[in-house]
């Protein structure tokens, strides 16, 4: 058993350990610490009453909500994008396969403004758009395109390996059991792209939640309707009130990680009830 418990241990142990912790606490732990500490700097009452201001509470919606919602819809699509990409062959496949990356590749403020091109109201999408009374650039609506668009791989390249491992003879087997296409999907294959897909959405809305390039350049900034919070901690900073900023920061970043730490236990939960169901 000693031998056994030795071999677990990678050579080095102490010192990678040692690494670890003051990689993590450099880039992560400390700063994180900087940002509460600054803000503590503040009483409670005017914490809160920087926290509460109707302009930032607008700016949490949007944020929060429009992030959730794309975060959705990359879902929805992502899926269905990585399903294509993995069950089908067709033309320009590979192509499409690569395009998917565009959004990691691409500069945040190149997207922005090449959205913004597009769905203008004098723009290639946006006149005949504007023709139906729906207007993307500078409204919510165009924060909602923008943060589609810089979440959209996170969901297919998440999901897209475990497709390609996916086994089809369980499809077949429900096949021959009598279950149509639709009972196949819901009872067999989604089950097990479930985790996989949960992770996808966290990372997107995480993506969303702290993006400000892509964004700032559609969003049009209209106090208490197109605002995005990462704008408000700009325009703190920008009044030198660092600690109004870090006040924001904080609560940007308690609401995040507890969404986040909700969404990795619901995939948690359904990674255990697939394995115990198998």
């Amino acid at each position: 058993m000693a031998a056994a418990r030795t071999l677990r241990v990678l050579p080095g142990f102490h010192l990678t350990l040692g690494y670890t912790l003051a990689y993590l606490s450099l880039l992560v732990l400390i700063p994180l610490a900087a940002v509460f500490i600054k803000s503590a700097s503040l009483t409670f009452d005017e914490f809160w009453e920087v926290v509460t201001a109707p302009r930032v509470v607008a700016s949490y919606r949007l944020s929060f909500g429009l992030s959730l919602v794309a975060a959705a819809i990359n879902a929805v699509f992502g899926l269905m994008l990585a399903w294509a990409l993995v069950r089908y062959s067709f033309p320009a496949r590979r192509f499409v396969d690569a395009l998917v990356d565009l959004p990691f590749a691409l500069p945040t403020a190149v997207a922005g403004i090449a959205l913004t091109a597009l769905y203008a109201k004098n723009g290639w999408l946006g006149q005949y758009l504007a023709a139906f009374g729906i207007e993307v650039a500078f409204k919510p609506l165009g924060v909602l395109v923008a943060l589609v668009f810089i979440g959209s791989p996170f969901v297919v390249r998440t999901v897209q390996p475990i497709l390609e491992d996916l086994d089809t003879e369980l499809e077949e087997a429900a096949a021959c059991l009598g279950a149509h296409r639709w009972q196949t999907f819901r009872h067999v294959i989604l089950p097990i792209l479930l985790p996989a897909l949960l992770t996808g959405f966290a990372l997107a809305f995480a993506r969303a939640v702290g993006e400000y390039g892509s964004v700032i350049f559609i969003a049009g900034n209209i106090p208490m309707v197109s605002e995005i919070t990462p704008l408000m901690i700009i325009t703190k900073l920008e009044q030198y009130d660092y600690a109004g900023a870090t006040a924001i920061a904080v609560v940007m970043l308690l609401v995040s990680f507890a969404l986040l730490l909700v969404i990795n236990g619901l995939q948690a939960w359904t990674a255990k009830r697939t394995g115990r169901s198998r």
